[in-house]
């Protein structure tokens, strides 16, 4: 008696496609319940408090964002969830003045437009895991140049780019 007979059957009995969907889904049911070991979240990995320092640049309204305050944080558009803003600076709007000796020297911008809108540093506050790779926020590790957007009640800042991060 043959392995394998005309009608692709192994010994007489179980056709070999039927075997090997069978094993597809058997591999296929075996890989979604077994915990993976390689993701991101690792049993083990500590959270840390982090601060990440970003520039928000053309705030219209004077008072939109506040020490103390909370925002909301979206990583490459995946919704953090919400983190404190420990501290509001204005950063001046200076541009390059030539100065007659061939230096360049900073000064206010004296264009009346420049006035309506302001730029400020913001430091924001969150627990980040720690992996081998750096601080996490959700899923998505952050580091100086990921772009973020900040949402709140009243301003929606997209196109954000960290600047700095600094783990506590």
């Amino acid at each position: 008696m043959a392995i394998l007979d005309s009608q692709g059957r192994l010994f007489g009995k179980v056709n070999i496609l039927d075997v090997g969907a069978a094993l597809v889904i058997l591999l296929v049911i075996v890989g979604v319940l077994l915990p993976s070991t390689t993701g991101i979240a690792k049993v083990g990995s500590t959270v840390k408090p982090v601060e990440v320092d970003v520039i928000v640049r053309s705030v219209v309204a004077p008072n939109t964002f506040k020490e103390g305050d909370k925002t909301s944080l979206i990583v490459r558009n995946q919704k953090y969830g919400e983190v404190n803003i420990k501290s509001v600076k204005e950063v001046p709007r200076n541009v390059p003045v030539p100065q007659p000796d061939g230096s360049v020297k900073p000064l206010p911008d004296p264009r009346p437009e420049a006035g309506l809108t302001k730029d400020y540093l913001l430091t924001l506050t969150g627990n980040a895991r720690m992996t081998e790779d750096g601080p996490v926020l959700g899923n998505n590790k952050i580091k100086a140049g990921t772009k973020i957007e900040l949402e709140g009640l009243t301003y929606d800042y997209s196109e954000l780019v960290v600047m700095d991060v600094r783990i506590k």
